[in-house]
């Protein structure tokens, strides 16, 4: 048994379908599971549509006839007849989302949240599901909210792994494909829940997890996991292979490499993740999966941008404690600042942080009542995995480093 994950971008148009059906007919569908994301930018589409649900109701119609042009314009470039029955299919969860919005009395924003996005992966799979049957494919769909149970923490559910080992485990993959949606779960009371960002990619684990997999491969648009962001970096190198623990450690520092939700449940039971390109199937990819660091043994780079530096020393020389430590984190905490980077001495902590909801204003006024505060805004925040000093100096050179730290195996500059 394998699960195959496929993301928006692997489906954003009629092209990236048929391009599924020819990543398909390379490697087989036999013992398959697949996992299939919402079109393109859809999941943002239908937020708009939440959004303006709460903030401008007269706006819905208009946002919600965006995502069905979508939706219809590539179904009438793969699905030609006005009579085909997917056609049918799609108006009906249209009318679905259409029906919930319109007698819905729930004021919960992460509810209807939930209620409402969730049809993105609907749509996808049920199209997917389509093209596959009428060029030869044979396919069971599946609403994987049958199967995947959570509690009711709308937005970023918990899953109830027992009764969802139990849904799963009666599935019987065979030489049949099965084809489902990511992200999504349900509730006790069956409405939908959602698994947060990066939740296809859990989905493909939880099922890998409870089917006993013997691997998981999220195809994406990039040959593998890169040792450093292409846009930002020049010359950024394929990695052979990672094991979990690497994984886990770029992801805390911000490598877009895989969630460490999602590795979890495969670490548990040593069950390897493939990273492969959809543009050429035959390519190796990544592996992630039980073993040492990583392989080529090079520098990773990672970097987060528009960070926010604060400097804060006490008013009277005093030392910074374990109480005043634990007073600022509390205020960090409160005005949701994410916090990236932290160095204290006797009278200083210096801290690195995204002010990802505007509320650094705020913030820094509550601490100049107690501290004596530098900031600097728009900062950039360098993380080096397994660096070296020619990878520091290509950091450094032409820029003002602000603040250097630095571990056996990771150096972290801040700069200007």
């Amino acid at each position: 048994m394998r699960v195959f994950k496929f993301g928006g971008a692997s489906v954003k148009d009629a092209e990236g379908v048929r391009n599924l059906l020819n990543v398909l007919s390379q490697t087989g569908t036999e013992n398959t599971f697949l996992v299939v994301s919402a079109m393109g930018k859809t999941t943002n589409a239908m937020e708009a549509v939440v959004k303006a649900y709460f903030d401008d109701k007269p706006a819905v119609a208009g946002a919600l006839d965006e995502v069905v042009s979508y939706h219809d314009a590539i179904a009438r470039k793969l699905f030609p007849a006005d009579g085909h029955p997917v056609h049918g299919r799609m108006r009906g969860l249209f009318e679905e989302v259409r029906g919930f919005l319109a007698w819905n009395k729930s004021p919960k924003y992460g509810f209807v949240y939930d209620q409402v996005v969730g049809y993105g992966e609907l749509l996808s799979t049920t199209l997917v599901s389509a093209y596959l049957t009428d060029n030869g494919v044979a396919n069971t769909w599946l609403d994987i909210r049958k199967y995947i149970k959570t509690d009711s923490n709308y937005r970023d559910v918990n899953v109830q792994w027992e009764r969802t080992q139990e849904a799963i485990s009666s599935l019987s993959p065979g030489k049949e494909l099965f084809i489902t949606q990511g992200f999504l779960g349900s509730d006790d009371n069956n409405f939908t829940t959602t698994l947060g960002r990066e939740g296809s990619d859990y989905t493909a684990a939880i099922i890998a997890y409870c089917l006993n997999a013997r691997s998981v491969t999220i195809w994406k648009d990039v040959p593998g996991v890169l040792n450093a962001d292409p846009r930002y970096f020049e010359k950024a190198s394929l990695l052979n292979r990672i094991s979990y623990r690497e994984a886990i450690e770029l992801a805390f520092y911000g490598a877009s490499v895989i969630h460490p939700k999602t590795l979890q449940p495969l670490q548990r039971k040593e069950i390897p993740l493939h990273v492969k390109s959809f543009l050429k199937p035959s390519d190796p990819g990544t592996t992630v999966g039980k073993g040492q660091g990583i392989e080529p043994q090079v520098p990773c780079f990672i970097v987060k941008k528009d960070q926010v530096l604060m400097r804060l020393s006490s008013l009277d020389f005093s030392f910074i404690v374990e109480d005043s430590i634990g007073d600022l984190f509390k205020l960090l905490h409160d005005y949701r600042m994410k916090v990236d980077m932290i160095q204290n001495s006797a009278i200083s902590f210096s801290v690195c942080v995204d002010n990802k909801f505007g509320r650094l204003p705020e913030l820094l006024q509550h601490l100049k009542g107690r501290f004596k505060v530098v900031h600097h805004e728009n900062v950039s925040l360098y993380t080096i995995r397994h660096f070296n000093a020619d990878a520091i100096r290509s950091l450094q050179d032409g820029r003002e480093v602000l603040l250097e730290q630095r571990s056996k195996e990771t150096v972290q500059l801040v700069v200007k």
